[in-house]
């Protein structure tokens, strides 16, 4: 087994790939032995007329090469140790998230416009390019922007803020507009690729359920909407949990009309969204600069609540 795993290195060494089965994943985005591993056998026995039996083969060879398989409660807990964390620039917030953003994990960040979503999201672009001793990674970050709100403005202060040189940073930040919710999706299948190459360690989108929302509208498009959406979830925590990197979306809310008492506001996507990511915070706006975050849904979270400040310089804690 170890010699046959050493030599599986691309989707051309997975047995039962030919050189034109090949052509034919990569020009359907089936470009890395990740992308494969996560695809159903129906999928590719489609976009390259693979017979099924031999579509069930090749996926399950792509999984054995990427250790995709039963794991011991021990083994878990060694990948767990490996989860590294990205600060948000406010020592409160941080300790609500448990030490900060995680990777291998999809944090949401919902609340109605002004909350401080995509000012939470350049912060941490920049952030994950710190050293580690002051809260970063060292790494790159990719940054999907839906609804046109990316400001490098913003990125330039911020890297000042924090002591790192504006031109380094935002080389160190690829970003892109996705025009529609197929775009969104095809963007993060092209980024199983690219996530090999490059150093990456933050991967956002800013927001993650405006294109679906805009597409689909009404009672009678919701069940694919749904479906497209649970799509791109799932396949953003495989891209977390694959190259271990942080994934930042962040939601809209909208009202709740028949809400009486607490908060009559829900984030978008329904509940698919309550399933897919691993913490859910919602924030809102406070007195002047002060947001207030709260912890909704993390598995290994309390619940809780703090208050961080938007500064001229970025996120930082509240005076």
């Amino acid at each position: 087994m170890g010699k046959k795993d050493k030599e599986i290195r691309d989707i051309t060494d997975l047995p039962g790939i030919g050189p034109n089965s090949a052509q034919k994943l990569i020009e359907n985005g089936y470009t890395s032995i990740e992308a494969i591993a996560v695809a159903t056998p129906h999928e590719l026995s489609q976009v390259t007329g693979i017979p099924l039996p031999t579509a069930q083969k090749i996926i399950q060879a792509a999984r054995e090469a990427l250790e995709i398989r039963f794991k011991t409660a021990k083994e878990l807990k060694m990948e767990r140790m490996n989860v590294r964390k990205i600060t948000t620039g406010s020592k409160a917030l941080d300790e609500l998230l448990g030490g900060g953003i995680e990777t291998r994990t999809i944090t949401e960040f919902f609340g109605e416009f002004g909350s401080g979503k995509t000012q939470v999201c350049h912060q941490l672009s920049v952030n994950v390019q710190l050293p580690e001793d002051q809260g970063g990674l060292e790494a790159k970050a990719v940054y999907i922007d839906t609804e046109g709100t990316f400001r490098w403005e913003r990125i330039e202060q911020m890297a000042k803020g924090v002591g790192l040189d504006p031109d380094t940073v935002m080389e160190n930040i690829y970003w892109i507009r996705a025009i529609n919710s197929h775009h969104q999706m095809a963007i993060v299948d092209q980024l199983f690729d690219m996530l090999k190459r490059e150093n990456i360690k933050l991967v956002v989108v800013d927001s993650v359920t405006s294109h679906f929302r805009a597409e689909f509208p009404g009672r009678e498009n919701l069940a694919m909407r749904q479906q497209l959406l649970n799509r791109h979830l799932h396949q953003l925590g495989r891209l977390a949990e694959i190259y271990n990197v942080a994934v930042v979306i962040t939601n809209q809310v909208m009202a709740r009309p028949n809400v009486f008492y607490g908060d009559p506001t829900t984030a978008v996507g329904g509940h698919v969204m309550y399933h897919a990511p691993g913490v859910r915070i919602q924030l809102k706006k406070s007195r002047g600069n002060k947001r207030i975050a709260r912890v909704v849904d993390a598995p290994h979270l309390p619940e809780g609540e703090a208050v961080f400040a938007v500064t001229e310089w970025g996120i930082r804690d509240a005076e």
